[in-house]
């Protein structure tokens, strides 16, 4: 399965969680799978949705919350494993789209090919992790995951092939910002 297969695959199983999302394909695709009030869209700040998913996390322990990752994404901030799992938040549910490549900006190869992003998760100290290999593994794994308290890793290896990514995101930052306030009530 290509990234945009597996986002349809999620995207319909979410209910009201707030879901941070990292820069480039992932926010775009899923947006033009289902644009929601409670998506952040991050825009050009690679590296940073588990940390801001970690601090909404935190500060709303009632709502679950979703971080869309990129392979490439979290090698840029793996320190941010660490922390998540230090501070175990029971609402935090982090999905690693993994296609080996940094697809928004040409399909340079990451390093994820050689380095396990799961056991890595694992031996930081995530509570639940899981790995989808396989279309048929993802819904099941994605709802086994959710029904656990957190938090929560699941890679989700994909294949470094997509169709035309989704249009750009239309909202300007701070209508993003703004919405996901309001989903989140304050």
């Amino acid at each position: 399965m290509n990234t945009r297969e597996a986002l349809d695959q999620i995207v319909p199983l979410l209910g009201d969680e707030l879901v941070i999302h990292t820069t480039g394909f992932i926010c775009r695709d899923s947006c033009a799978a289902a644009d929601r009030p409670g998506n952040f869209y991050m825009i050009g700040s690679m590296g940073l949705a588990p940390s801001i998913g970690l601090g909404l996390a935190m500060s709303r322990p009632q709502r679950r919350i979703v971080v869309f990752d990129g392979d490439g994404a979290l090698l840029m901030a793996m320190g941010t494993l660490a922390m998540v799992a230090r501070e175990n938040p029971k609402n935090f549910y982090h999905l690693v789209f993994d296609n080996e490549a940094y697809a928004s900006t040409g399909h340079q190869p990451t390093h994820s090919r050689h380095v396990d992003l799961d056991k890595i998760a694992l031996a930081s100290g995530y509570a639940h992790v899981l790995r989808a290999d396989k279309p048929e593994q993802l819904k099941a794994g994605f709802l086994n995951l959710v029904s656990k308290p957190g938090p929560g890793f699941l890679l989700i290896k994909c294949i470094n092939r997509s169709p035309q990514p989704g249009a750009r995101i239309v909202h300007e930052p701070s209508m993003i910002t703004r919405r996901v306030r309001e989903a989140v009530g304050t």
